[in-house]
C-alpha cells in the first residue's frame, strides 16, 4: 500500500492536535474529504511509519514526518505547474516564507481555486481539497505552502522552508 499525496494532507493536518487524532467525521469535514478516504490514509501513514498507532494516540510520528516532508515528498509528489490562473498563493509566495522572499516580477504560485486572491502560475496542490481546506486552517495552509516550498521552490526558497518546517514541527512535539 503506497502513500497518496492527501495522506501529508491529513497527517499535516492530525499534527496539530496535541492530544492525538480527532475523529474521523471531524477531519474530514475539516478537509472536505469522505470519513472513508479520511481512514485510509491514517490506515497507509501507519505502515509507512508516519503515523503511531492507536497505543501513542494516533500521533505523527515527528521525526519521520519531518524527515519525509524534507528529503522526500518533492520526489514521491513532484510539483506540477500549469498555466496562469486565478488562486491561492502557495511556496514562496505565501505565509511565512512570503515575509522572508521578496516578490520578483514573475507570476507566484498559486494552487488553482476561483475565490483566490491572486493570480500566478498554478502549482496544482497535493489534493484538489487543499486551497478551501488551508483557508480555513492557518496551521494547515502554512504548512501546505511550506512542502510546496521544497517541492517547487529555488535552492533558497528549499533552505528556508526546510528550516520553518523543522522548527514548526519541533513546538509541535513539545
Amino acid at each position: 500500500m503506497n502513500l497518496e499525496p492527501q495522506d501529508i494532507v491529513v497527517l499535516l493536518k492530525i499534527s496539530k492536535y496535541a492530544d492525538g487524532r480527532p475523529p474521523y467525521l471531524q477531519i474530514a469535514s475539516e478537509l472536505y474529504l469522505s470519513p472513508s478516504r479520511v481512514h485510509a490514509s491514517v490506515k497507509r501513514a501507519k505502515l509507512a511509519h508516519l503515523l503511531h498507532g492507536t497505543e501513542l494516540g494516533e500521533k505523527p510520528n515527528y521525526v519521520a514526518l519531518e524527515e519525509f516532508l524534507i528529503h522526500g515528498v518533492k520526489y514521491a509528489f513532484p510539483a506540477v505547474r500549469g498555466e496562469l490562473s486565478r488562486g491561492v498563493p502557495t511556496g514562496y509566495a505565501a505565509p511565512p516564507l512570503n515575509e522572508s522572499i521578496v516578490q520578483t516580477d514573475e507570476p507566484p504560485p498559486v494552487w488553482p481555486y476561483s475565490l483566490g486572491s491572486a493570480r500566478g502560475y498554478a502549482l496544482y496542490p497535493l489534493h484538489k481539497n487543499v486551497p478551501k481546506a488551508a483557508l480555513e486552517d492557518s496551521h494547515l495552509y502554512a504548512m501546505l505552502a511550506l512542502v510546496d516550498a521544497v517541492r517547487d521552490g529555488r535552492a533558497r526558497e528549499r533552505v528556508l522552508a526546510e528550516k520553518e518546517i523543522r522548527r514548526r514541527l519541533e513546538m509541535l512535539r513539545k
